[in-house]
């Protein structure tokens, strides 16, 4: 061997969960790459390989011995290890001998706290092939499992049963017993195509060796494209396009080990029901990519990966199309029942139906919704009739066995049930915005009965939640809080309500069946707002952007995202940086005075820097007014930064505490008033400034 080799971990197990797959791959990865790292055998490169049924890493370049390392023990004290006659004490003579050494030999480390007995020692390095095997067994044992389980009558715990184990550097089995497994240089292909043993000569082979020989693409990445291209290929063969997504390619991938795509169809009458049904069971329970024409339109048509590539694939085509045959003629069945009853009909069912157990039912919240949508009509300038219409049939929809089947079809039939019962197309569409944005990047409402009733539903879960004292907390977020907080900011912003979403909140809150702890409204205002950073650092904007407008606390999110667009093309005046350190000074000095006057008196006025700076704010404040009035805050700065010289040579000329208690408070109520201009819009002391 030379220097570096490279080292092969592998553990086959039975079938791993799919969804869990990917991310098990790089923790195992990078949980290896940095134990290696931390121990002096730092890999040049590491990659992480898995399948259905393997997870594996390879690492390039790993050097064979760890490097020696100065080992230092510190003992007693200089004065603990001799007594008043200079001899070694216990303390001392226990020392020694725990280091293997005579007293005279320790040496004598000098620190600010005193003279302390050290040993010190150069400990060798261990070989690669010792140190491997422990640091490996601790890798594992630290993985995020999503559930641990035993089998058979072993003690050892994984994800799913260990059934063999590779552990390799270069050509060498490195001596090792991993979840119960004897490591080895056997390998396993394909189940069907490769039922036995693969022999893995070098540990550099591994990937190659299994898919020239085993049937298997070990690399997640390579594994996801192929199938990627191979869905396009079938699509254009098909005259198509297809339904896919990340996580559905992440979930396929995961799946197979040889992916083979193949087009198969249904009977064309199963169209008759909803495109979205359709397309959630072959998505969501046969992942299934489903085909649909050059206008979007669902065809009846699938494309399906089968996992080995088969004599006879017609036979896998017509087993595919039969079990998804069976799925659509039960979602056939749901859309025909559920149409017995309209939607109208099933209102009485939610007062069965727990929402909340101290929050009351489907039927106590439509009540609250109801309540708190009156006030949002009016602000929206949407007809409150149908408004009401919406709420009041806005969740029996979940009542129907369609929805029961699939929870993320909510809304969506219920815009397809009420459209069936014949409820106006505006009510039917609110139906199913009242769940946007569903997520990061999803689109809002875009209709005004969709956004009030959007805004309405998420104001009662939030105030009815934190009322109860449920609020998130960590990673656990079990009522999706932070989601419906940033819901109701980005129907504020990106759909230009300017509605106070505080008030809004203190109708929320008044209306819960429960009595709310003191501050509430402030509490969950504060949650709210929170959740803009992260909205406005995936644009770009810098904390200290978005600090200068928290600290004015305005209670329209709208209101806000104007305060920071103008406060972005602020700072990017040249003058910002000057007023921005300025404002930092005046506050500075603000708070040393104490009380500060209203307002400056003109006739104090003495020296001609501060006549000026008074005159300057005096036309300012003039232009200003009609900008702050149409909340053009942008224009309000930019006739703000006109002020700079006039700052500038204020605090070059005057004299802000003069030993004249006149003078200083009225300089002192003249920064105040400057001050109070900027903070119209913003602190923009807490800017970037060159102080």
């Amino acid at each position: 061997m030379s220097g570096h080799a490279t080292l092969l971990l592998e553990i086959g197990t039975e079938e791993l969960p799919p969804k869990s797959l990917r991310s098990l791959s790089e923790a195992l990865a990078a949980g290896l790459r940095d134990s290696l790292q931390k121990n002096g055998l730092g890999a040049q490169r590491v990659a992480g390989f898995c399948s259905p049924r393997r997870l594996a890493v390879l690492a390039q370049g790993v050097p064979l011995r760890q490097p020696d390392r100065l080992v230092e023990r510190k003992g007693p004290s200089l004065q603990a290890a001799f007594d008043e006659s200079g001899e070694a004490t216990k303390a001392a003579q226990g020392f020694a001998r725990s280091c293997g050494v005579a007293v005279n030999d320790l040496e004598r480390s000098e620190t600010d706290k005193g003279t302390w007995l050290v040993y010190r020692t150069q400990e060798q390095g261990r070989t690669a092939q010792t140190a491997i095997p422990e640091l490996a067994a601790g890798v594992l044992a630290a993985l995020p499992l999503p559930k641990r389980m035993r089998w058979s009558d072993f003690d050892t715990e994984f994800v799913r049963p260990v059934h063999w184990v590779v552990l390799m550097l270069d050509e060498e089995v490195l001596d090792a017993e991993l979840l119960g497994v004897r490591a080895a240089n056997l390998t396993r292909g394909h189940r069907a195509h490769v039922p036995d043993a693969l022999v893995i000569e070098r540990a550099g082979d591994y990937a190659h060796l299994l898919e020239s020989k085993g049937y298997v693409i070990a690399d997640f990445g390579q594994r996801k494209a192929k199938i990627a291209e191979q869905v396009a290929e079938q699509a254009r063969a098909a005259g198509a396009q297809a339904l896919s997504s990340d996580d559905l390619l992440d979930e396929v991938t995961a799946l197979v080990e040889w992916p083979v795509a193949l087009t198969g169809s249904f009977e064309p009458e199963f169209l008759r029901v909803p495109a979205e049904a359709l397309i959630s069971t072959m998505q969501g329970n046969q992942k299934y990519f489903p085909l649909v024409d050059e206008n979007g339109a669902l065809l009846p048509k699938f494309i399906t990966i089968a996992n080995l590539e088969s004599r006879d694939p017609e036979s896998v085509r017509a087993g595919n199309e039969r079990v998804v045959r069976a799925r659509l003629a039960d979602a056939g069945f749901f859309w025909d029942q559920d149409r017995k009853q309209t939607l109208e009909q099933r209102e009485a069912q939610l007062a069965g139906v727990v929402f909340q157990k101290k929050l009351g039912t489907l039927e106590d919240k439509r009540a609250r919704v109801s309540a708190l949508i009156k006030q949002l009509a009016a602000q929206i300038d949407c007809d409150v009739q149908p408004l009401m219409r919406a709420a009041r049939i806005a969740k029996c929809d979940l009542l129907t066995e369609m929805v029961g089947e699939f929870p993320e079809l909510q809304g969506t039939m219920g815009r397809y049930y009420a459209l069936n019962d014949g409820e106006p197309e505006d009510v039917a569409r609110a139906l199913e915005e009242q769940y946007l944005p569903r997520f990061a990047g999803d689109a809002i409402p875009s209709s005004a009965l969709g956004r009030a009733l959007a805004l309405a539903e998420r104001l009662d879960t939030l105030a009815g939640i934190f009322a109860i004292g449920q609020k998130p907390s960590g990673e656990k977020d079990p009522f999706a809080l932070r989601r419906a907080a940033l819901g109701v900011l980005r129907i504020l912003i990106e759909g230009e309500l300017p509605l106070d979403v505080f008030a809004l909140i203190e109708h929320a809150i008044a209306g819960q069946p429960v009595a709310p702890p003191a501050g509430l409204a402030e509490q969950l205002f504060d949650f709210m707002m929170e959740r803009l950073r992260s909205y406005y650092h995936a644009k770009g904007v810098t904390a200290q952007h978005l600090e200068a407008v928290l600290a004015r606390r305005p209670h329209a999110p709208l209101d806000f995202h104007k305060r920071l667009q103008a406060v972005v093309a602020f700072t990017e005046l040249p003058e910002s940086v000057s007023l921005a350190a300025a404002n930092k000074r005046i506050r500075n000095i603000l708070r040393q005075a104490g009380e500060v006057p209203e307002v400056f008196v003109e006739e104090r006025l003495r020296e001609p820097a501060e006549r000026l700076l008074a005159e300057q704010l005096h036309k300012v404040q003039d232009t200003s007014t009609p900008l702050f009035q149409r909340q053009d805050y942008t224009g309000a700065l930019t006739e703000m930064a006109s002020l700079r010289d006039a700052v500038d040579g204020f605090f070059d000329q005057v004299l802000v505490m003069d030993d004249d208690r006149e003078l200083r408070d009225n300089r002192i109520a003249l920064l105040n008033s400057l001050s109070l201009l900027f903070l119209q819009v913003a602190d923009v002391s807490l800017l970037p400034s060159d102080a």
